[in-house]
């Protein structure tokens, strides 16, 4: 893993009312090329704008790609398809299920990072989908806005996000021409992928960056997560962090329950004399993910973890703070998806002001909105709870073997 780098400018954003108006006014500035890579988008109201912000770049000449992925987005209504069609919006869906998608293993390898980048130059990274903060897909309008954080970044790793989405559309925009025999058009989508010398020539221009909540040339770097070169960059740097912890580990996570490893880390940190805090989801979503996480609460609660369960709205949040120092804000979970399966994008983030931002956020939402999780409540829950627990977990163990990995 590489050190980070500096010359950055890392503006923190707080759920889709801080994060789709910065995106839309930063398409709206872009002058040559938008990519965007996101799991859901909803054709909602924020949907929308950011929709029609892709569409006024594409009629003003710029090439614009967006890659959603066929599970969080299984497909785009005719309407909209047709609309992006017309406007000169590139857009493709990344492997989509079918009918029996979920029945085989290798469809759960998704694309669940979201990235934006426009001219080379801004990069927009986070756990932010396209989709209104007052909108779940499984439960309709929510009374509270769902609990998530994206970044702006400008500086070195920008060229790092282009370069990784200008790859992925290649391959996803090559295997679907070459079904089609289209070879043509699969030619035409390399020399897209490898055309970064314009690149260089914008990223040499002075770019204005906004003021508010941003690291002034903080040390930051881009982390993904991938079944090639990148199977565990995201978790070894969570891990890393926290073995050098001498004061404070904050994590936000939705969909948590780490491997062997990454709970002896926040074991040992807790020895050393570190507190340690989880902001974990306190709404019930899913099966799997809400029972599974917590039957690993007993080990973490007995070595003094503190455990904080969100419970205005939905926390959708991947991110961590350390000492007040080092931060992580990303689409990356903690738990066997996110880590084994999943293209996942995570920035990280070597700066006292923006990981002090951030840490400011997570603990005004634990201690306003979080309810603390109670060593003694945990250990009398009722014996149909523990039973479900055990069935998630057992189930989560079982889908990790199917897929040929370890956890």
């Amino acid at each position: 893993m590489r050190a980070l780098r500096l010359g950055h400018h890392v503006q923190l954003l707080q759920g889709g009312q801080a994060y789709f108006p910065a995106m839309v006014r930063a398409i709206d500035l872009a002058a040559h090329e938008v990519r965007m890579e996101t799991y859901i988008f909803e054709f909602d109201t924020s949907g929308q704008q950011v929709a029609a912000a892709l569409m006024r770049a594409a009629r003003r000449g710029l090439a614009v790609y967006v890659v959603m992925d066929g599970a969080g987005t299984p497909a785009l209504s005719a309407d909209w398809a047709q609309q992006f069609n017309d406007a000169g919006v590139h857009w493709h869906i990344f492997s989509p299920l079918g009918n029996l998608g979920w029945l085989i293993p290798n469809r759960w390898r998704r694309l669940h990072r979201k990235l934006c980048i426009l001219d080379g130059r801004v990069a927009f990274c986070g756990g932010i989908n396209v989709l209104d903060d007052f909108l779940d897909p499984n439960h309709g309008s929510l009374k509270e806005p769902r609990f998530d954080f994206a970044v702006r970044v400008t500086g070195p790793l920008v060229r790092d996000v282009h370069e990784v989405v200008s790859q992925f559309w290649w391959r996803v925009q090559t295997a679907s021409n070459v079904r089609s025999r289209d070879f043509s058009a699969a030619w035409v989508a390399l020399q897209e992928a490898v055309g970064l010398e314009w690149v260089d020539e914008l990223q040499s221009i002075p770019l204005r960056v906004a003021t508010a909540n941003r690291g002034q040339s903080a040390k930051a770097d881009l982390l993904l997560r991938d079944n090639l070169l990148n199977r565990s960059n995201i978790e070894r740097a969570y891990r890393k962090a926290i073995a050098g912890a001498r004061q404070e580990v904050i994590i936000a996570n939705a969909y948590f329950l780490p491997g062997k490893k990454l709970r002896q880390a926040l074991i040992h940190a807790v020895q050393r004399g570190v507190r340690v805090r989880l902001l974990l989801q306190g709404r019930y979503e899913y099966f799997m993910q809400f029972h599974a996480v917590r039957l690993v609460y007993g080990v973490l609660l007995q070595a003094g973890v503190e455990i904080y369960e969100y419970a205005p709205s939905f926390l959708h949040a991947k991110v961590a703070v350390v000492d007040g120092q080092w931060a992580t804000v990303g689409s990356s979970n903690l738990d066997p998806l996110s880590l084994l399966l999943a293209r996942e994008a995570n920035v990280v983030v070597d700066d006292a002001s923006f990981a002090g931002d951030l840490r400011d956020r997570l603990v005004q939402a634990m201690e306003l909105h979080g309810l603390r999780v109670d060593p003694a409540h945990y250990a009398q829950r009722p014996w149909q709870q523990r039973l479900r627990d055990q069935l998630a977990y057992g189930l989560m163990r079982l889908g990790v073997f199917l897929t040929g990995n370890r956890y």
